[in-house]
């Protein structure tokens, strides 16, 4: 029965602290500043656009499928291993 009442206890916990995050906008901490502009940018970045990945981050896939058979190119880096 106590053992019952832990797992309940640790189960209301977690459901509480997940509950309890800020939905607000992301502000830096108090006396701390936004990272300053990259080179070449007139302005510093604000925190919504550091959470958007760039598109080296998050490359766009490629869905072209294949739609014929081709004879792969001879490649003459191709080695078998040595020995």
């Amino acid at each position: 029965m106590k053992h019952i009442h832990s797992i309940l206890l640790l189960a209301g916990t977690a459901v509480i602290l997940a509950a309890c995050g800020n939905r607000g906008a992301l502000q830096p901490a108090k006396g701390e500043a936004l990272p300053p502009p990259v080179y070449g940018e007139m302005k510093t970045p604000s925190g919504e656009d550091l959470l958007v990945p760039s598109s080296q981050a998050k490359p766009e896939r490629s869905d072209e499928l294949l739609r014929r058979s081709e004879k792969r190119q001879d490649d003459e880096f191709d080695l078998p291993p040595p020995g």
